[in-house]
């Protein structure tokens, strides 16, 4: 009897030596990292991350049945790489395009945006009317952004790259860059920060085909049914217009 238990108990030990060494998604005891960036919809107040997007995903996870989460903000760089790479990782606003499609197990759409070109009102000599006009400019982007991707896929090479949006808007206050790709909502936040009127900024040209969903999505090694369970209950929480009803309060 001894010996049948002994080999019993080393083929669970087996069993679960070879699920971490192939790195499969595993379910039970795993805390999600949920991870995010700085945006008017995702903010630190004191050391909690706050913001509308930020409560959809409190409540849907909370629906889940999955409460061992722990959200921080990060470089929009680091909170990516750490979907890309680590197990267990919710990444939310995260943009949802063909190249990143195979890249995350997608859990639900929160919201849409779009993006435009601004400049400095005074600016009048940046002339843009089409996007090929627009690569002629210096723009201001944010690593690993979609936008960043984006302008990349099109050709754009005098790309000014920054770790931060906050950075990027400040580029352009001192004409250090040109152009930035913003969202109404990202504007009004970032002239907010800057103590910087948002009459002085002007949209020039909107990125039609940059403009998409923003969604929550989780890291490939996360386990199928954590992601299913996810979105059953952001698909539920969307039923009911509770996504909506948050969304549509103002940061």
């Amino acid at each position: 009897m001894k010996n049948v238990f002994q080999a019993w108990s080393d083929a669970i030990a087996c069993g679960v030596f070879m699920v971490c060494a192939l790195g499969l998604p595993t379910v039970q005891g795993q805390t999600i990292q949920v991870v995010t960036e700085t945006t008017p919809y995702t903010y630190l107040k004191g050391d909690r991350v706050i913001g509308a997007a930020t409560e959809v995903v409190e409540k849907t996870l909370q629906s889940a049945g999955l409460t061992d989460f722990k959200i921080k903000i990060y470089p929009w760089a680091r909170a990516y790489d750490m979907a890309l790479k680590e197990p267990d990782v919710l990444i939310y606003l995260i943009a949802r395009t063909p190249v990143r499609e195979p890249q995350f197990k997608w859990a639900g759409e929160i919201m849409k945006i779009q993006y435009h070109l601004y400049r400095l009102r005074v600016r009048t000599e940046v002339d843009v009317k089409t996007l090929d006009e627009a690569k002629k400019y210096t723009i201001g982007v944010m690593r690993d952004d979609v936008r960043h991707q984006y302008l990349q896929s099109k050709g754009f090479t005098r790309l000014v790259v920054s770790a931060q949006w906050i950075d990027n808007f400040n580029k352009l206050i001192k004409r250090q860059v040109d152009l930035v790709p913003l969202t109404d909502d990202d504007a009004a936040t970032l002239c907010t920060q800057a103590h910087f009127d948002c009459a002085a900024l002007e949209r020039v040209l909107t990125l039609d085909e940059a403009s998409t969903g923003l969604y929550m999505a989780y890291s490939s090694l996360t386990a199928d049914e954590t992601v299913q369970k996810t979105s059953i209950a952001f698909d539920k929480l969307k039923a009911d217009g509770m996504v909506r009803k948050i969304m549509q309060i103002k940061p």
